[in-house]
């Protein structure tokens, strides 16, 4: 697949991903903590089916998959999205574990070197950042944070399409 044509796959992606966030964040599509299948062994079979496209977009993408996989949880499973974030940190986790591997045998890696300074500067501030949201975690509303979500996948699409030109 040509970079043109996966970065144009991504950008519908993210706006479909964006527009149900936004339209679940406003006009409560579903019933909230209802996950969209009731049938135990759909709900697996749709879980692996999501996974394991998750996980392809990932890997062609060298990232972890959560701007995928929250929106996933919420979506299909019916979790609170603060919970969503915290379930994606472990499924990311294997995805991580294999794209570091995969990554580390290419020289992909040479970039991170080059970027050090930017890298180390992002990763404080990611735990600066998440401290900070631990904090805050009871006194945002959901809604906002399902909002902020769709704003970021469509921001996120946005790119994308700037970048496929």
């Amino acid at each position: 697949m040509s970079r043109q044509t996966l970065d144009r796959v991504v950008m519908v992606l993210l706006v479909g991903l964006a527009v149900l966030m936004l339209s679940e964040a406003w006009f409560h599509l579903h019933q909230a903590g209802r996950p969209l299948f009731s049938y135990a062994p759909l709900q697996f079979g749709v879980g692996l089916v999501a996974g394991f496209l998750i996980g392809v977009v990932a890997a062609l993408l060298g990232v972890a998959g959560g701007e995928l996989l929250i929106p996933t949880i919420v979506l299909l499973f019916g979790v609170d999205i603060k919970l969503a974030g915290s379930l994606s940190l472990i499924v990311s986790l294997p995805t991580m574990i294999v794209g570091f591997f995969r990554y580390r045998n290419s020289d992909a890696f040479s970039v991170l070197r080059a970027e050090r300074y930017l890298a180390t500067a992002m990763a404080g501030g990611s735990i600066v950042g998440a401290i900070i949201g631990g904090m805050l975690l009871g006194l945002v509303p959901t809604n906002l944070l399902i909002s902020l979500l769709g704003v970021i996948l469509l921001i996120s699409a946005i790119k994308t399409f700037q970048h496929s030109r």
